[in-house]
């Protein structure tokens, strides 16, 4: 099911199916050096399985990110559920295949991400949890409007907590 586009990409939910294309930003040690550890295939359809339950359990959830010239999918990105310091928040989050760096294309998945989520959903803030040492997915944070609310340690490790609140939309 396709959740939203935009012009380089289609977000929509993601299948079993989608397995050999998640492990290949899931498992690679590169993209994932900012994680406990890169996720082996039983991990990978772990990963699916648990967005497939956020998807009917709170709406939301990562997303496949397909390359609409190809229908490739190259990582996810999408809205979470998260709990951080004992309050709920919807957190962008995204992966994004190594090859595919520095073209823009996790921003641009973001900010459809934070449109979509103020269109959809009943929140006046988004947040997006960084390790601080993650300088890309910071940067595409920045670029998506967001700011460092604060640090907080989350699950076992300190965590920048960028965050937009529905009022600080930039002007286009």
């Amino acid at each position: 099911m396709m959740i939203l586009q935009t012009p380089r990409l289609l977000l929509r939910e993601l299948t079993p199916r989608d397995a050999d294309a998640v492990a290949q930003v899931l498992s690679d040690p590169e993209t994932m050096r900012h994680y406990p550890a890169p996720y082996d295939r039983a991990g990978v359809e772990q990963w699916i399985e648990r967005n497939r339950q956020r998807y009917q359990n709170d709406g939301v959830g990562l997303w496949a990110m397909e390359l609409k010239q190809t229908e490739e999918v190259i990582g996810d990105c999408g809205i979470l559920l998260q709990q951080v310091e004992g309050e709920r928040f919807y957190e962008i989050g995204y992966h994004l295949r190594r090859d595919q760096w520095h073209q823009g294309l996790a921003t641009e998945a973001a900010i459809a991400c934070r449109d979509w989520a103020f269109a959809h959903l009943k929140t006046n803030r988004l947040i997006s949890l960084i390790r601080p040492e993650n300088l890309p997915s910071r940067r595409v944070a920045e670029r998506n409007g967001m700011t460092v609310w604060k640090e907080v340690n989350w699950r076992g490790l300190p965590h920048c907590v960028y965050s937009i609140e529905r009022g600080q939309l930039p002007v286009l």
